[in-house]
């Protein structure tokens, strides 16, 4: 294990204990929310790293996939103890932020610093164009359920069961790419020699994973205890909070990893590692968090978004889509996406 590895762990045991101690002795609701956003964001971090030691020794295809799967753990955990909470409104606009996040914020500031350090950045397009195409199906499966309901079809009084049914399809389409990309088709998988080699025992990423894992569940728990003091005192609106705070504090492993994978001229990597985080979000962890809303027993999650989250989604999978289709990408590419991100965060600002 590197000494950064080490000062992570240990900042991160630190801010743990830290936030469990602000949870029991029920200390002011802002600072219990950053300091319980940070241990999060920091356990993202260390489940990122076990991880990627767990996924090197599988091949390339299975490690985008692992990442991208086990990244959204702690998102997982958040939005499972929200829904029970009662919380689906944060958990809906929390889900389709760290859509718009992943293809917009962390993808443009990936592209952004890996250009200005170093130039035109190419990248095999395949794989991202197969992407951005299930991503473009995945977000008009999300879009139908809405204009059911706007619209007054005659499926808005089953509008659970349409959810339902869409919720399965997505997750068979997941389970046809994640088989496809576990094959390890040259024409889309990344190159082994782009991933790092195992530094960590199986034994001990294993221990580390289990650890982070369980630590993630109990953050999870108090950062949404102190989700709704914080919001009422700092006058934030449910939907910016589910949006911007939960998406970004719940996505600390892509933020990173992608940008640093992007920074080192890995572009291929970079480019799979983020877009395929998106999909996993659009085509398995909204749908499954669906379904469990159903019986978890608090409020009851569904794919009818507002009318902005609609275009917002629309309007990133397209400008993602046509930055990827031509293999190669610039710096003001980048600046382009964290702009776009920035005018649809401010947007719900107010609500």
């Amino acid at each position: 294990m590197e000494r950064k590895e080490k000062i992570i762990i240990g900042i991160c045991a630190a801010a743990v204990i830290a936030a469990g101690t602000l949870h029991f002795v029920h200390a002011n609701a802002v600072l219990a929310f950053a300091v319980t956003a940070i241990a999060l964001a920091l356990l993202a971090v260390i489940v990122g790293d076990a991880t990627e030691q767990l996924g090197s020794r599988l091949g390339p295809g299975a490690t985008g996939i692992l990442q991208s799967a086990l990244g959204n753990l702690p998102e997982l955990f958040v939005a499972i103890f929200a829904l029970r909470a009662g919380l689906a409104n944060v958990v809906q606009a929390a889900l389709v932020g760290s859509i718009l996040g992943n293809s917009l914020l962390v993808f443009g500031l990936a592209l952004l610093l890996g250009g200005l350090k170093n130039g035109t950045q190419r990248f095999k397009s395949e794989a991202p164009r197969m992407i951005v195409t299930l991503m473009l199906l995945a977000v008009s499966a999300l879009i139908i359920p809405t204009l059911a309901k706007m619209l007054h079809t005659p499926a808005e009084p089953h509008i659970d069961s349409l959810d339902i049914f869409v919720a399965v399809i997505l997750l068979l389409i997941l389970a046809a790419s994640t088989y496809f990309s576990i094959r390890g088709d040259s024409a889309v998988a990344p190159q082994k020699e782009e991933m790092g080699e195992a530094e960590w025992s199986m034994t001990f990423a294993v221990v580390v994973l289990a650890c982070a894992g369980a630590g993630a569940a109990f953050v999870s728990d108090w950062f949404v205890e102190a989700l709704q003091p914080a919001m009422a005192t700092l006058g934030i609106s449910d939907a910016f909070a589910g949006l911007v705070i939960v998406a970004i504090a719940g996505n600390a492993i892509e933020n990173l990893i992608g940008i640093q994978l992007a920074w080192r001229n890995q572009a291929d990597y970079a480019v799979s590692v983020i877009l395929n985080s998106s999909l996993q979000i659009a085509l398995g962890l909204f749908p499954v968090l669906l379904l469990l809303s159903f019986v978890l027993g608090g409020s009851v999650l569904t794919f009818v978004l507002s009318p902005l989250l609609v275009v917002a989604l629309a309007l990133a999978t397209i400008v993602s889509a046509i930055v990827v289709f031509d293999g190669e990408s610039i710096w003001m590419e980048g600046l382009a996406l964290v702009g776009l991100y920035c005018i649809i965060a401010a947007s719900f600002w107010w609500g």
